[in-house]
């Protein structure tokens, strides 16, 4: 096509849409884009605006919230009951109620067992194994008390992301990078970058929600949530915290990025991701990301797809409504599932040595890729599967600078640990299964860990 043609198309475009239609795209994007994306600095370091007003409100309520948290589980599974046993009209026939409560007897036992272990932790009852500082109080007392805020943030929020056409407007940029290199939509592009700069739930959030829409299939969602959903920048440092290599935040970081895109490029194309299906969730039909058509650049593409979404939310109310089912859905059903798996995990972690046996494997590999204090590193390669910070808690207290460096990149590189990521994902309709998860977690390791040691070597 000419280049008097194509700007003949691209000016029939623009006519048929306003100012107002542009600004009604626009003013809510930027606001989703300030609050979910742009990082902002702050005493405890680099962080986004959701996560910091979530923290704010912790450090104003945070003391009620596990006592408020149980009596949301307790609902949580008192509804569960109820619809499983009985079936009530007002539950069945009520599209909320019957998304929130109406749940597979494996979930309803799930609700149930995560509901006794906070009732056991807050009361300081039973067993100490399960209400531990370092199982049932580090969930209910540090993680869940951040998880309820940042879901009450983010349900809320969370439409200004994606309900105006921000998604449609990226995809449209960005549709021809993300599928030929990650086999992906473009509009997967902006749950990386939420993560990456804010927080690894949000980037779940985001994926689960257009899951359950119908803009990615069954392969696409399972690939972003565990591909995707990156550590935030914020956690990395931590971890690099707890290790004492803060001098070393830029090549660590480089690593981390680095030995992630490569896994994010193969692991799309291997079993367990390459075996799910190429079909919508159940409740929805596919949206399928729609080609650029001839004559038409991908920035005017972008705006008319984006314009069209945001005519379409012009009620706040309904925007709020959505957001506060967001919230309600995963207070009710994740929070419980993230106490229950994460639990469990973690009393496996400290009480047995489950991991430790595991690691062993590890232990040879290491040596053979010279990797300093093979032994005391090996476990720590697979129990960041309980829980990210446990790898770097462990390795604290070995002397090698480069054994300690493989093991804060190798721990976020990771992504899949049970007791928040995998509890998440676990607990959200995203098409990922317990096994999955192992082997993701175990073909993450085995891709990302050469590429560590190698450039480890290269730096001490």
């Amino acid at each position: 096509m000419s280049s008097f043609a194509k700007v003949k198309v691209e000016k029939k475009i623009q006519e048929s849409v306003s100012v107002s239609d542009y600004l009604k795209f626009i003013i809510p994007s930027l606001i989703g884009i300030l609050l979910f994306i742009t990082p902002i600095k702050t005493e405890d370091g680099i962080t986004i605006p959701v996560a910091f007003l979530s923290n704010q409100i912790n450090a104003a309520i945070g003391d009620y919230i596990p006592a408020m948290v149980v009596g949301i589980m307790a609902i949580s599974v008192l509804g569960s009951v109820i619809a499983a046993l009985f079936k009530p009209s007002f539950i069945t026939q009520n599209k909320t109620m019957n998304t929130l409560f109406n749940v597979s007897k494996f979930w309803v036992i799930a609700r149930l067992l995560g509901t006794i272990f906070a009732f056991i932790t807050l009361f300081q009852m039973g067993p100490e194994m399960i209400h531990s500082e370092n199982t049932g109080s580090l969930l209910l007392y540090d993680l869940i008390p951040i998880l309820f805020t940042t879901f009450l943030l983010a349900g809320i929020l969370l439409p200004l992301l994606l309900n105006f056409g921000l998604l449609e407007f990226i995809g449209a940029l960005l549709m021809k990078v993300m599928r030929p290199v990650f086999t992906l939509p473009g509009r997967s592009s902006l749950d990386c970058l939420a993560s990456w700069v804010g927080d690894g739930t949000i980037g779940v959030l985001l994926t689960a929600k257009q899951y359950e829409e119908g803009y990615y299939t069954k392969r696409e969602a399972a690939v972003i949530a565990t591909t995707f959903s990156v550590v935030s920048i914020t956690f990395s440092i931590v971890i690099l915290q707890y290790l004492k290599l803060e001098a070393y935040f830029v090549p660590y970081y480089l690593t981390i990025i680095f030995a992630g895109l490569v896994a994010a490029v193969i692991m799309p194309r291997i079993a367990p991701l390459s075996k799910k299906g190429d079909v919508a969730y159940e409740k929805t039909e596919l949206k399928v990301e729609e080609t650029i058509p001839a004559g038409v650049s991908q920035l005017q593409w972008g705006l008319n797809k984006a314009v069209d979404k945001a005519k379409k939310n012009d009620r706040l109310s309904n925007v709020f409504k959505e957001g506060l089912q967001n919230v309600m859905d995963m207070w009710l059903g994740v929070l419980p599932i993230v106490m229950a798996i994460g639990t469990v995990a973690l009393v496996i972690a400290e009480f047995t040595p489950f991991f430790t046996i595991l690691g062993k494997p590890f232990e040879p590999i290491l040596t053979l890729m010279q990797v300093p204090e093979a032994a005391e590193a090996a476990q720590t390669m697979v129990i960041g599967f309980a829980d990210m910070l446990l790898p770097a808690i462990i390795g604290s207290g070995i002397e090698s600078e480069l054994t300690r460096f493989v093991i804060a990149c190798v721990s976020v590189t990771q992504l899949v640990y049970l007791s928040e990521m995998g509890g998440l994902l676990l607990g959200s309709k995203l098409p990922v299964s317990f096994k999955d998860l192992v082997l993701i977690f175990i073909l993450r390791t085995v891709i990302t860990l050469p590429i560590v040691v190698t450039i480890a070597h290269l730096i001490f």
